[in-house]
């Protein structure tokens, strides 16, 4: 195989690469540790056990590669080394960080038909820089994609100036990919650009056909709205959809406007697409006075507001090698998800995971991983 250091790199669908599914084979999964101050309360400390959680369930069947800011290096290491036993380790790699939400600062990986594997790295400006960006210091995070591929020796593209995060997208792995317009079109990524140039855009760097352009996506989603939280591939041309059946929660138009939409398309090889309602959680989830106390707000960040709707919804699951980790947040719905993903993943185990202490964050399990393919290079 050709080296990484001489391959010529274009473009991804030019050199022959896509964006394969999240339900295809991992050769491991990304997080980083969750330690900042505006986003995690009380130190981050109920949110990091959560994030080891989920970082003890995936290495049941793939490694996970946990980042974390050098300072904090030997704390975190001493905490996996009190971790029970699993399969495959938690490797823990010093790269710094502004805070832990991989999914969007990691690299984007894309594979070819040979078996070889690259990542992309995006530009990324906390959600929306400027404009509405969540904070102000995100220089680390718009440089973590390439240091963490350079670590592991996998050639990356740089996708800069394009501004996208990997919640904003979702594969199928056979050409279709589904995006929300109230996020790609939103002010704060990439102003300049009309739809069908940011369409153009996103087929040439991700390998696509077809690009589904979903109308909104969970309400109160501070970052604009993004698709991995409203609808998932969960096979080719079946996706789950967050929905609610209550007129009177703001969710529903946001629902019903993706259903009517998706109801009228196919995907990128003619299918019509089988749509699997997902409920969100009965009763809203909101955060707390308590909760409130303990951030602390940097210039620039927007101070919670107690009593605030939190974006919580089951579509945030993450699929590993051998499970899929469902959030869940004390509600009734929390069993009711995970029976109805069951069917639809005969070949994984569904685990729940209790997620509110991501949430507060303001994502969730699928927002704090990113899988790496299996591919032929770099690992």
């Amino acid at each position: 195989m050709t080296s990484p250091m001489t391959t010529p790199m274009t473009t991804p669908k030019n050199d022959g690469f896509f964006m394969p599914a999240e339900f295809s084979a991992h050769q491991g999964t990304v997080m980083i540790w969750p330690v900042r101050a505006g986003s995690w309360p009380d130190g981050g400390v109920a949110g990091q056990r959560a994030f080891l959680n989920v970082a003890t369930a995936i290495a049941q069947g793939e490694t996970v590669y946990l980042l974390a800011n050098p300072e904090d290096a030997p704390t975190v290491e001493a905490q996996i080394a009190a971790l029970p036993a699993t399969p495959h380790p938690i490797e823990l790699l010093p790269i710094q960080s502004n805070d832990a939400w991989a999914r969007d600062t990691a690299p984007t990986f894309v594979v070819n038909g040979d078996g070889a594997l690259r990542g992309i790295d995006w530009q990324f400006n906390a959600w929306g820089g400027d404009f509405d960006g969540l904070y102000l210091d995100y220089d680390q995070d718009d440089l973590l994609a390439s240091r963490f591929a350079n670590h592991l020796g996998i050639p990356c593209y740089d996708a800069h100036p394009f501004v996208l995060e990997g919640g904003a997208i979702h594969s199928d792995g056979e050409g279709t990919v589904m995006v929300t317009a109230s996020c790609l079109l939103s002010q704060g990524r990439n102003p300049s650009m009309e739809k069908l140039e940011i369409t153009a855009q996103l087929q040439e760097y991700l390998g696509a056909e077809k690009i589904l352009w979903l109308p909104r996506g969970i309400f109160n989603d501070e970052t604009t709205e993004h698709v991995d939280n409203i609808c998932a591939f969960v096979a080719p041309a079946t996706v789950v959809l967050a929905w609610t059946d209550d007129e009177s929660d703001p969710q529903y138009p946001l629902s019903k406007a993706c259903y009517d939409y998706l109801a009228t398309q196919t995907d990128s090889t003619n299918r019509p697409l089988t749509i699997h309602k997902l409920p969100v959680p009965k009763q809203p989830i909101a955060l707390t006075e308590a909760e409130i106390a303990q951030f602390t707000f940097a210039e620039g960040e927007l101070p919670l507001v107690a009593g605030e709707r939190l974006p919580a919804s089951y579509v945030n699951f993450y699929i590993t090698n051998t499970s899929v980790l469902v959030p869940q947040f004390g509600d009734v719905n929390d069993a009711v998800a995970c029976q109805m993903l069951e069917p639809l993943f005969p070949l994984h185990k569904i685990v729940p995971i209790a997620a509110r202490d991501i949430l507060v964050g303001g994502g969730n399990i699928h927002c704090i991983t990113q899988q790496i393919p299996k591919g032929g290079v770099g690992l």
